[in-house]
C-alpha cells in the first residue's frame, strides 16, 4: 500500500434518500475542514419526498470538493464515487471520472436491486462500462450487521448506520482522522449516547475493512493544507451562515431580530436555526401563509425590531403585496429568497436563479427595491449582514438573493469578528425634530427618519395609502404621488455600494466573464482554466445588483467581448442592457437545476460567439 499526496479530490456519496448521505458528506466535509482542508459542498437532493426503495427517481447524492489550496467548486466530476444500490450507480456514474474508484454495496446488487433500477443484465458493472478493478465491492450491509450483532439494537435501526461504514471506509482512503468524526457523532447524538457509539462502531469496522484488506490494493491518499490561517472555523452551510448574518446585523444595531416565514424548500432551515436562538433575542414566527410572514415582519419594522421574512421563488409572488407595503410604508425590511426551479412547483429541491426579473420588477406600481446576491456559502453571512445594514440605514425592503447551492452546499468558515464589521446606524429621528416631525421627513441623504413607537411626541401612522410629502395625510395629488414616487426612486439610488471587481487579465483581457450570485466559483474557475491555455480573460461578478456599482457602465463596455452567465434565460444580461447604454453582451444560459460545469463552461468560452447579439 502506497500513500499518494493530492491537491484536490473531489468524493460523492449517492444512496436512497433515508441512507443517509448527507449525514455522511456533511462529516466528512467537517473532518475535512477541521484538518485545513478547503472545501466545497453540492448536496443534491432528489424532489420527491419519498420515492419508493430502490428506485432511480429516489437517488440522494452529496458531492465534497476538498482541495489543499482554495477550491471554488464542489467539482465537475467525483474522484471517488460512493454508490449504496444500484440505483445509485446508474444514476451518478456520470458524475465520476473515467478513472474513479467507486464503492459498492454488493448486498444491494441483488436481482431485486437491479430490476427497479432497470439494468438488463446480472452484471451491472459491465453494462455500464465500469473496469471492475476500480470498484471496491464489499459486503457492506452484512458486515454492518455483524458489526452491530451484539448491539440489541432493531434491525431497522442497524441498517441506518451503513452510511457510517462507508464514511469509515472513505476515512481510511484519504488517512482522515476518525476521532473528529467520533466527536461530531457524539456532539450529535448528545441525548442518545447508545446511538453515537453505534454509529462509531461501525465508522471504525468501514476504515478497519479498508486498512485490513487494502481494498484491492487501492492506494492510501493525503490531502495536506497549504494555506492554514489561524482562526477558529467551522463547516458551515449557506443558509445557516445566512441566519447568522441576520443574528450579527441585530446584535450590531442594537435591535431585536424577528423572522416572519412560511416553510419552503429550500429556505426552511434558516427558519429552522434562527429558532434555536431566542437566547440572542431572535423571535421566529411560522405563520400561516407566504403573505402573513411578510405582512407579520412588516409589523415589527414598524415596531422596531431588524425584520426578516424568507421563502423561495413560489412564496415571493405570494409575498409582493406586503413587500410593496414595506415600500410605500419606507420601512427596514429583508426579504430572504433562495432560489430554486420553477416555474410553478418546477423543481424545489434543484438550484437556478430565475427570480432575478421577479424581485427586481414582479410588483404593481413603481417600487424599487435594492437586491444583493450572496457568491457562496460562506459569503452568506457577509451578505445578509449587508442587506441588513442597507435596509435598516436607507428604510427600505432589501431582496437578498441565495439559491439551492449555496444554501445548502457549505464551506470552511472562519468565525468573525464582529468588532471589525462596519456599524449600523438607523435613521432614527432626531429629539430637536419634537413637534415639527411628520412622516416622511426625510435626512439629507433622502431617506425617511424612523420614528420607533413609544416616543413621546412622535405619534405617526402609516398605510398602504399614498401620503402627502409634507403632512402624512392621505393624498390622491397627482404632483404628490409623482413627487413621492421619485422620492422613492432616488432613496435607492442615492446608496452607496462597493464597485464592481474585475479579476484575472484586468487591462488587456479578450473576452470578461460576467455573473452574479451562486456561479462565481464555477465562473471563476473557468477563467483560472481559460488563463492557464494562455487566453486573456477577465472576470467581473455582480453582488450588489440594485443598484448597480458605479463603475458597472465603465467595466462592461471597456472590453472587446463580454459574456453573461447566468442560470436562467439571460435575465442578468436583460437587466444591464436596460442599464448600460450601448452594451450588448453574448450570452451562456443554462436552466437544468444544476450548478453549471466548468469544463462546459471553458469548451463554451473558448468558441464564443455563443449566441447571435441580442438587439
Amino acid at each position: 500500500m502506497t500513500v499518494k499526496e493530492l491537491d484536490q479530490v473531489v468524493v460523492r456519496f449517492s444512496g436512497d434518500s433515508g441512507d443517509g448521505m448527507q449525514l455522511a458528506g456533511n462529516i466528512f466535509s467537517t473532518v475535512s475542514a477541521t484538518v485545513g482542508n478547503s472545501i466545497s459542498t453540492f448536496p443534491d437532493y432528489p424532489a420527491d419526498i419519498r420515492a419508493p426503495q430502490g428506485s432511480l427517481t429516489g437517488v440522494s447524492g452529496f458531492q465534497v470538493h476538498i482541495g489543499a489550496g482554495k477550491v471554488y467548486t464542489p467539482g465537475d466530476q467525483c474522484d471517488v464515487l460512493v454508490a449504496m444500490n444500484a440505483a445509485a450507480l446508474k444514476t451518478q456514474l456520470k458524475y465520476a471520472k473515467p478513472n474513479a474508484t467507486i464503492i459498492i454495496d454488493t448486498d444491494a446488487f441483488k436481482k431485486a436491486d437491479l430490476e427497479k433500477a432497470a439494468f438488463q443484465t446480472e452484471d451491472p458493472l459491465a453494462e455500464l462500462g465500469v473496469d471492475p478493478d476500480r470498484v471496491i465491492a464489499c459486503p457492506l450491509t452484512q458486515m454492518v450487521k455483524d458489526a452491530l450483532a451484539d448491539s440489541g439494537m432493531e434491525a431497522k435501526a442497524v441498517l441506518k448506520c451503513r452510511n457510517m461504514f462507508a464514511l469509515g471506509l472513505v476515512c481510511w482512503l484519504f488517512s482522515r482522522d476518525l476521532e473528529i468524526a467520533f466527536n461530531y457523532l457524539r456532539d450529535k447524538f448528545a441525548k442518545k449516547p447508545e446511538l453515537a457509539e453505534a454509529n462509531i462502531k461501525v465508522i471504525q469496522a468501514g476504515y478497519d475493512y479498508g486498512h485490513n484488506t487494502h481494498s484491492s490494493a487501492m492506494n492510501v491518499y493525503r490531502i495536506e493544507s497549504k494555506q492554514k490561517e489561524p482562526g477558529r472555523y467551522m463547516d458551515i452551510t449557506g443558509n445557516k451562515a445566512t441566519a447568522y448574518g441576520f443574528i450579527a446585523a441585530a446584535e450590531k444595531a442594537g435591535l431585536k431580530l424577528y423572522l416572519g416565514s412560511y416553510p419552503i424548500t429550500p429556505a426552511t432551515d434558516v427558519l429552522h436555526e434562527l429558532s434555536k436562538h431566542k437566547s440572542l433575542g431572535v423571535t421566529t414566527v411560522q405563520c400561516e401563509d407566504e403573505i402573513a410572514g411578510c405582512s407579520s415582519a412588516v409589523g415589527a419594522s414598524f415596531a422596531g425590531a431588524l425584520a426578516v421574512t424568507s421563502t423561495s421563488g413560489p412564496g415571493i409572488c405570494l409575498k409582493s403585496e406586503a413587500m410593496n407595503l414595506a415600500v410605500i410604508m419606507e420601512l427596514p425590511l429583508v426579504v430572504l429568497d433562495v432560489q430554486r426551479g420553477g416555474p410553478a412547483t418546477g423543481l424545489p429541491t434543484k438550484s437556478e436563479q430565475t427570480d432575478l426579473l421577479q424581485v427586481l420588477f414582479g410588483r404593481n406600481g413603481e417600487s424599487p427595491m435594492p437586491v444583493i446576491a450572496a457568491t457562496s456559502p460562506v459569503d452568506c453571512f457577509d451578505a445578509a449582514y449587508q442587506a441588513s445594514k442597507m435596509a435598516l440605514e436607507h428604510m427600505t425592503p432589501v431582496v437578498l438573493l441565495t439559491d439551492a447551492f449555496v444554501a445548502n452546499g457549505s464551506a470552511a468558515f472562519k468565525l468573525p469578528n464582529l468588532a471589525e464589521y462596519p456599524a449600523i446606524n438607523p435613521p432614527y429621528v432626531p429629539e430637536e425634530l419634537k413637534g415639527t416631525w411628520t412622516p416622511y421627513m426625510r435626512a439629507e441623504n433622502g431617506t425617511r427618519y424612523w420614528a420607533v413607537p413609544g416616543r413621546e411626541g412622535f405619534t405617526h401612522i402609516l398605510g398602504g395609502l399614498e401620503k402627502d410629502n409634507k403632512t402624512g395625510a392621505i393624498s390622491t395629488n397627482p404632483e404628490n404621488h409623482d413627487l413621492m414616487t421619485r422620492l422613492r426612486q432616488q432613496k435607492i439610488n442615492n446608496i452607496e455600494v462597493p464597485d464592481l471587481e474585475v479579476i484575472g487579465d484586468v487591462d488587456d483581457a479578450d473576452l470578461l466573464i460576467v455573473g452574479f450570485g451562486g456561479t462565481y466559483g464555477h465562473l471563476r474557475a473557468a477563467m483560472d482554466e481559460l488563463r492557464a491555455q494562455g487566453k486573456k480573460v477577465a472576470h467581473a461578478h455582480f453582488k450588489f445588483i440594485n443598484p448597480l456599482p458605479k463603475n458597472a457602465a465603465q467595466v462592461l463596455t471597456k472590453y472587446k467581448k463580454v459574456v453573461v452567465a447566468e442560470q436562467n434565460m439571460g435575465q442578468l444580461a436583460a437587466f444591464l442592457r436596460m442599464k448600460v447604454d450601448g452594451l450588448v453582451p453574448y450570452q451562456f444560459n443554462q436552466v437544468k437545476g444544476q450548478p453549471f460545469v466548468v469544463n462546459e463552461l471553458v469548451s463554451a468560452f473558448n468558441t464564443a460567439p455563443l449566441v447571435p447579439r441580442m438587439r
